[in-house]
């Protein structure tokens, strides 16, 4: 009974973070559908939680005097935490922001997908802005989320915007200096998802107002990512426009 308890305390933490780490690439892979990948994180949680008590327990009980098991464990402990964690503040993180996947700096009259708009076709959140149900919503809970203002010319503000685009990677499909709008496709790493964004660029007399907007492909909430990428661009502008 021992041996036992000691072997399922020294691989629980390291299953729990296996389950955890393949429901995103199973997704991707159209091997689960979307409610059985997060079935198995929700699994992977338990499990994690299953862990950290055998784990204890077995440290309590057995008392190992090895170097190599006391770090096998104590390993599976991390582990098994991590797999608890990750979930549970994904979950967290969803019931303290509201349910919406739409975010916009200007939610009077947001920037446009155009380009990305075919894209969006057989996408489950249509591309017209939802309206303004959920502009109270995204007042309410990310006040900061506002139109940017620049003294420098629109010209300067879309080449500096535009680096900051590819900086980050995403995958840009258009870039129209004219119409100054910059539209790009974001994917997540773990999961795949898509999300889309557009910024607008224009003069407004003597100084230059950058709009963003970032909107999910999928899923009714966004769990705060559009509002996030949102702020984290800003911030990156604002370095280099200093």
């Amino acid at each position: 009974m021992k041996k036992l308890l000691c072997w399922l305390a020294g691989i629980s933490g390291f299953a729990a973070l296996f389950i955890l780490f393949i429901s995103g690439p199973l997704y991707r892979l159209e091997i689960l559908g979307l409610g059985n990948a997060f079935l198995l994180m929700r699994w992977a949680a338990y499990i994690g939680i299953a862990a950290i008590v055998l784990v204890l327990l077995a440290l309590v009980i057995l008392r190992p005097s090895s170097n190599q098991h006391r770090a096998i464990l104590g390993l599976s402990l991390i582990l098994g935490f991590v797999s608890f964690y990750m979930p549970y503040n994904q979950l967290q993180t969803a019931r303290s922001v509201p349910a919406i996947h739409d975010i916009s700096t200007d939610t009077v009259n947001p920037p446009e997908f155009v380009a990305v708009a075919p894209l969006r076709a057989d996408a489950p959140n249509p591309v017209e802005y939802a309206g303004p149900d959920v502009a109270r919503q995204q007042l309410e809970a990310y006040p900061d989320i506002e139109t940017m203002r620049f003294q420098q010319a629109p010209a300067d503000v879309f080449a500096a915007a535009l680096a900051v685009v590819q900086g980050t990677g995403w995958e840009i499909v258009a870039a129209e200096a004219n119409d100054g709008r910059i539209e790009a496709t974001v994917t997540t790493t773990w999961f795949g998802f898509k999300d889309d964004v557009v910024i607008r660029i224009q003069g407004d007399g003597g100084e230059t107002l950058l709009d963003m907007r970032s909107k999910s492909r999928l899923g009714g909430s966004d769990v705060g990512a559009n509002a996030a990428r949102i702020r984290e661009f800003r911030e990156s502008l604002m370095q280099r426009m200093r």
